[in-house]
């Protein structure tokens, strides 16, 4: 385009339609305020000069801000521009790659050297293939110039001063889809994808840990070297990996079967050495925190007694003589003296409660292993007492928590504590002693428990001992016992029949429930009567022997007794005793009645 250097209205409109600031002939921007020649609206910003000649797309245009668009003056033709008020021209999606345009409404006497000058200001241009039907497709070098064609869409061309039908026209620029574009966009992403490929590799290459160095082969000379090197603590693991490696590769051999065994030997003799590091780093990690415990405890002391020096500063003793801004000073430092304190009080507490339950986990195991045995009085007697232990420990540290508090509460305060806070603390420190002490007791009485049970294993032993020795009598006096059995056979039937009492087992149980029974006149119930028997005697415990019968010793359950004191009517009554819901059956004992009436 040849533009007059004279004409300054000229020059801003060319520079415009190039989406290009206006500059006057001295290079300073001439504004539309200020120059009304030049056509442009009042108050419409100039486009920014991002130098879209070369290669710089300029910044996107908001929708809502309307673009002034004016005369393009070129050689042969002149482009008019659209009516402002009209929508924007409409375009098809756009294509990835898309470096073709269509280009459509030219006049019918246009020829490509007037398309090349018209479209060539919007950047290098590879091809342009025009048909005969009034419209053409231009590819252009790079992408960004399409935007810049697509600018021109809807300006009418005339053909230098004609006004004839065939010199005019009107453009209809929008995006078109051209194999070579998509050809060089695909080459494009496969080349990126490549580089990145490279990229990721490279950096898996670098974030990979280097390769162990290889293994040599065996042989009499690298075999003495590394059992050497088996003796040596620093060299010990290196070589103990090449002779898992030779192993696994099957270099042992009737030949070599003595020179590996020499090398196991020696890696077998470093088993001491590990266990005495295990148990030297195991008492190194018990003193150290042996050592932070009682440093700790020695903190909190110090802690308690700066604590202690605030509460008596802030009594009204000493609290009178400061001045409001170191009273002021005194709290704060109180406060955050006790925050610190009440820190590594719960850290220390912590420590102390994970001990406990360590041992309480060690003790819970050993005795789970060492109470298999089928004396269910005293197991259940054991697991209550285990359950009290717990719910006693829980107390405790339940009370611990709570005199934390009443000590968090304490310091907050600036004189004087309440009497009655005072004297709860005292209480609640008076309960805590309380229950370390019962805790004391019932963990005692539970080991004492403990070894009663042991003590009943052992008279187990010896009562089956007992039987299998009657057995073997008996087996010896079994042929005498057969002519007698023969000949009281049928007397014996008969007594048994009208005896209501069969065995010595059971006289010895009427026995001793008369007795019971005889000392509680009121009566008692059927789960009384049998725990009774059941306690009685520490070698019986739970148990009567009955060394006449044959049958292996039996715990007494309830229906057994509540059956033999119901055929024995004139020795035991049954009465119901209570009102309502505490309605409860009870046995008395009416042998003497029963004297009188038979």
């Amino acid at each position: 385009m040849t533009l007059p250097v004279s004409d300054p209205a000229a020059w801003a409109t060319a520079m415009n339609n190039l989406g290009m600031a206006p500059l006057g002939i001295a290079g300073q921007p001439i504004l539309p305020d200020f120059d009304p020649a030049l056509g442009m609206m009042t108050g419409i910003p100039p486009i920014t000069p991002m130098m879209p000649g070369l290669g710089i797309v300029p910044p996107p245009i908001p929708p809502d801000m309307p673009v002034a668009k004016e005369i393009i003056h070129c050689k042969s033709c002149t482009l008019f521009p659209p009516n402002p008020n009209l929508p924007p021209p409409a375009t098809r999606e756009r294509p990835p790659g898309c470096k073709t345009v269509f280009v459509g409404g030219l006049p019918e006497n246009g020829t490509e050297q007037i398309i090349v000058e018209v479209f060539e200001q919007c950047g290098e241009i590879i091809a342009i293939r025009k048909s005969k039907k009034n419209f053409c497709h231009i590819r252009f070098a790079e992408e960004y110039m399409v935007d810049k064609a697509l600018y021109l869409s809807g300006y009418r061309i005339r053909l230098g001063s004609s006004t004839d039908k065939k010199d005019t026209g009107r453009l209809h620029v929008d995006f078109a889809q051209a194999r070579d574009d998509l050809y060089e966009w695909e080459c494009k992403q496969r080349m990126l994808a490549r580089e990145e490929r490279h990229r990721r590799r490279m950096e898996e290459e670098r974030m990979r840990p280097p390769s162990p160095p290889p293994v040599v082969h065996y042989s009499d000379h690298e075999c003495s070297i590394v059992a050497e090197k088996l003796k040596d603590d620093s060299k010990f693991s290196g070589a103990v990996q090449t002779l898992l490696t030779w192993i696994e590769r099957g270099e042992v051999n009737r030949r070599s079967a003595n020179h590996f065994y020499s090398m196991i030997q020696s890696a077998n003799s470093h088993v001491r050495r590990l266990v005495n590091e295990k148990a030297t780093h195991e008492k190194e990690m018990e003193e150290a925190k042996e050592k932070f415990k009682q440093a700790l405890s020695g903190i909190l002391i110090q802690f308690e007694q700066i604590v202690a020096v605030y509460h008596s500063a802030s009594k009204q003793k000493a609290w009178d003589h400061f001045t409001k801004a170191q009273r002021k000073n005194i709290s704060v430092w109180c406060k955050q003296a006790e925050e610190i304190r009440n820190i590594h009080n719960d850290e220390l507490m912590g420590i102390r409660r994970e001990e406990e339950m360590e041992m309480s986990d060690d003790e819970i195991e050993e005795t789970t292993e060492t109470k298999e045995t089928e004396e269910s009085a005293l197991v259940s007697q054991a697991e209550a007492l285990k359950e009290e232990n717990d719910s006693l420990r829980w107390q405790l540290d339940a009370y611990r928590n709570e005199v934390e508090l009443l000590k968090q509460e304490q310091g907050k305060a600036h004189r004087e504590d309440d009497p009655n806070k005072e004297q709860q603390l005292k209480l609640l420190q008076q309960a805590l002693q309380g229950m370390q002490q019962h805790l004391l007791k019932v963990q005692e009485e539970y080991k004492k428990k403990e070894a009663e049970l042991d003590r009943i294993k052992d008279d187990n032993l010896q009562v089956e001992q007992l039987l299998e020795n009657f057995h073997e009598k008996q087996e010896n006096c079994g042929s005498r016992l057969c002519a007698s059995s023969q000949e009281g056979e049928q007397p014996l039937e008969k007594t048994a029949v009208s005896n209501p009492v069969k065995s010595e087992r059971e006289a010895l149980l009427v026995g001793i429930i008369s007795t019971f029974l005889h000392v509680h006149p009121f009566g008692a119930s059927i789960e009384y009567i049998c725990s009774y028997l059941n306690r009685l005697d520490n070698k019986a415990s739970y148990q009567i022997p009955s060394k006449l019968t044959t049958s292996p010793l039996l715990p007494i359950s309830t229906s057994d007794v509540e059956s033999l004191m119901s055929r024995l009517q004139h020795t035991f009554r049954q009465e119901m005793t209570g009102v309502g819901a505490s309605l409860e059956k009870r046995w008395k004992f009416c042998g003497f009645e029963g004297l009188k009436l038979t």
